[in-house]
């Protein structure tokens, strides 16, 4: 048996589903959200946590979940941050809502090795143009959520809608080669994908 990965910051989940899963692949602490809802009592126990041993939010990369993340973000702006892909927080059983307790070891592994810290109002920073987001199809246009899910993939940012997006890209710092790297990166599977339908 190995010895588990020891996190020193407390983990804030959504709920006990996800400590129990958490908890079987690393060696951790978590704050539970119970819900969306967060009550103030919580949200003041997520802020001792940061003053005392720093926090990572994982939430399930779903509506919920971001709504959750956002109004830590309001209380503990330079908590971390690990993300999952919807893909990986996918359900085995059909029903069943996303969620960081269907991940694999892997994947959870990962996403907590992954963990990105949000940086704020730095000087040298370059917003990304909003028209160059629209040249990649990522705010308006058929495919924008889709593309919008897989770039919040490939740079670790979690799902964003089309208003939270220069936010997020900004908050992580993203430069406009970045971006340009991941939505090549998309491009590419995308054409390869209608090329084998065809």
């Amino acid at each position: 048996m190995t010895e588990k990965l020891r996190i020193e910051e407390i983990i804030v989940v959504e709920g006990k589903d996800d400590t129990r899963r958490i908890q079987e692949v690393v060696d951790a602490d978590t704050i539970e959200t119970i819900g969306s809802a967060i009550n103030e009592e919580i949200l003041e126990q997520i802020e001792h946590a940061q003053e005392t041993r720093g926090v990572i939010i994982f939430t399930d990369p779903d509506y919920s979940g971001e709504k959750i993340r956002k109004t830590i973000m309001d209380v503990v702006p330079d908590a971390k941050h690990a993300f999952l892909s919807r893909r990986l927080a996918a359900p085995k059983k059909r029903g069943s809502s996303l969620g960081v307790e269907h991940a694999s070891d892997e994947a959870i592994l990962e996403a907590l090795e992954k963990i990105v810290t949000p940086v704020h109002e730095a000087d040298d920073y370059q917003e990304i143009p909003r028209q160059t987001l629209i040249e990649y199809g990522l705010i308006a246009g058929a495919h924008a959520k889709e593309r919008r899910e897989k770039l919040g993939d490939i740079l670790r940012i979690g799902y964003t809608n089309s208003k939270q997006l220069t936010k997020r890209l900004k908050m992580f710092r993203i430069t406009e080669k970045e971006l340009t790297d991941a939505m090549n990166t998309i491009i590419q599977a995308a054409s390869e994908k209608s090329e084998e339908s065809m």
